[in-house]
């Protein structure tokens, strides 16, 4: 603990509480903001001052107690394109995930990359001329008069600042609630960043949640001989491309509720105003080169995981989740067949059994009382 304390220099808490205690309100749920002061690892800023944004949810009556979470405490990694706080806390009935399980009396915490939500944004991407062609001509002429050269040809994050800034958080977390380890519970291309950062630091990891997680077994263990690769720095998502990917992943009745969509799309641009003000309003997230989470690496990856394929998934299809069972070698493992369900999962009908399964793991390492094999939900 004391070298975690080291590593913590460089990190400075401001924690606004929203909701006040007042009193019998030890059940209520908390939302606490963290922002973390870090040296940044994303190539273009290196060494720099960076912000990571961690959020906390919480019951009141724990913190009051000052309780010792032990084994649970449980970080959220996002994906490739949505914040961590609007893919895991959407403020809608009972979809937010990380409520559920702050509810069953975890402390649920998320981070947002860097790049992501109200983590730094780096200067380049805050210049249109940076995105692909195609993303520049739906800015013309509105945020630009015509297509322009990029001022920044590469991508602009990668998989090693993303496992530093999961560091970052893990490492702080761990500090402030005094625990050893914390399990994570990670979305798509959160699998690499969760899953790469627990096979590097498997002593500060309990249990692993992955949804849709985005492994290839056969991509590359080591980085490219250039970091960050040549290419777009980052790239935007509008309403419509919004509604048209999650429309093609419907595949049965009532999978969606309309409202739901509506709410999640309101809160991805309030996590980037800048982004909200381009065009009829997009939200903005960074490329990443990519490397590390290959057959080679989850072989020797020992920590209890749960790994969920959404039937109607096509940006992870199922085949791929089935690839990562086969291939980790951790002993406990199971694999959630997730029916009525698409990449989205958590904003969905199943949204239900899919946290109920994620709370069972987290706490008992098994899923239906089975702590490995494939089982079947939400058909």
């Amino acid at each position: 603990m004391v070298n975690v304390m080291r590593s913590l220099a460089v990190l400075f808490l401001i924690a606004l509480v929203v909701v006040p205690l007042a009193g019998d309100d030890s059940g209520r749920i908390l939302t606490i903001d963290h922002y973390l002061r870090v040296p940044s690892s994303v190539p273009a800023m290196s060494g720099q001052p960076a912000q990571i944004y961690v959020r906390e949810r919480v019951q009141a009556g724990m913190l009051a107690r000052g309780a010792r979470q032990a084994d649970r405490v449980v970080l959220f990694v996002h994906g490739a394109g949505t914040p961590a706080e609007v893919a895991f806390d959407v403020p809608h009935q009972d979809y937010s995930w990380m409520g559920y399980l702050a509810q069953a009396g975890f402390d649920a915490f998320s981070v947002d990359m860097t790049g992501y939500g109200r983590s730094t944004r780096p200067a380049a991407m805050n210049d249109p001329c940076n995105l692909a062609p195609n993303q520049q001509a739906a800015l013309v002429p509105r945020l630009i008069p015509a297509p322009c050269p990029a001022t920044y040809g590469q991508a602009m994050t990668t998989i090693a600042s993303d496992w530093a800034d999961v560091g970052a958080a893990v490492d702080y977390i761990r500090a402030l609630r005094g625990v050893e380890r914390v399990s994570l519970v990670a979305w798509s291309l959160g699998g690499p960043r969760a899953g790469g950062y627990a096979a590097r630091n498997p002593q500060k990891v309990h249990r692993l949640v992955f949804l849709a997680p985005g492994y290839t077994r056969e991509s590359r263990g080591e980085a490219p001989a250039k970091v960050p690769a040549d290419g777009v720095v980052f790239n935007t998502q509008s309403r419509a491309d919004f509604d048209a990917n999650w429309e093609r992943q419907v595949g049965c009745s009532a999978q969606v509720d309309p409202a739901v969509s509506d709410v999640v799309w309101s809160e991805m641009l309030a996590s980037d105003p800048v982004g909200a003000t381009w065009g009829t309003g997009v939200r903005r997230a960074p490329q990443t080169t990519t490397w590390g989470w290959n057959a080679a690496v989850v072989s020797k990856m020992q920590a209890p995981t749960m790994m969920v394929a959404a039937i109607h998934d096509k940006q992870v299809v199922p085949e791929r989740v089935r690839e990562l069972y086969e291939d980790l070698g951790a002993a406990q493992k199971v694999m959630i067949d997730l029916g009525c369900s698409s990449h989205n999962a958590m904003w969905e009908k199943n949204h239900t059994a899919l946290f109920k399964a994620s709370l069972e793991w987290l706490e008992k390492g098994s899923v239906n009382g089975s702590s490995s094999g494939v089982v079947r939900l939400g058909y």
